[in-house]
């Protein structure tokens, strides 16, 4: 009888089961496409990289023993993850979010702080990356912006009995 040409797309150990077994009828995965023998075609037995696109599974929360819902083509780890991160009704999961309670006001920004770092212009909350008027376009009017500083001003604050000499168009 012919057999198909499986080459490049039947694995070794599928291969080796074909030339033995005499009844071989190719079987195409619904996830990845290639062809299989009756022995392999389940996703588990040909360690399907697609699988989780067809193979729909409700994956149960370790921590809430919840059921979360999965749609087609997403992978339930992190969709398991993301429900433990933002919804988990669990004690080590809310409590994690607990400690983690200061969320960063700037847009698109979603860090979340132990502690409130206010800005002092603004008087907003922001996380350590953005803290800094600049880091979030503070709209504060507050009197440490870089435009307000003078290097005169700044001299004195920093060296008290400095003197800084000044030319004036009247010197020449």
């Amino acid at each position: 009888p012919h057999r198909p040409d499986l080459d490049t797309q039947e694995t070794i150990y599928s291969f080796s089961l074909l030339v033995v077994s005499s009844d071989f009828l190719p079987l195409k995965c619904d996830a990845c496409e290639q062809l299989f023998c009756t022995d392999h075609i389940a996703y588990a037995h040909h360690n399907c990289t697609s699988a989780y696109k067809k193979d729909v599974q409700v994956p149960i929360c370790p921590l809430c023993s919840t059921p979360i819902p999965v749609k087609r083509g997403e992978m339930p780890d992190i969709v398991v993850g993301a429900h433990i991160d933002q919804d988990c009704k669990s004690d080590p999961a809310q409590r994690k979010r607990k400690i983690f309670t200061n969320k960063c006001q700037r847009p698109g920004c979603k860090q979340r702080e132990m502690m409130k770092v206010l800005c002092d212009q603004c008087h907003g909350n922001f996380c350590l990356k953005h803290r800094h008027p600049l880091d979030h376009d503070c709209s504060g009017t507050g009197h440490n912006s870089l435009s307000s500083f003078h290097p005169s001003k700044i001299s004195v604050t920093l060296f008290p009995g400095l003197i800084i000499p000044t030319i004036s168009s009247r010197d020449n």
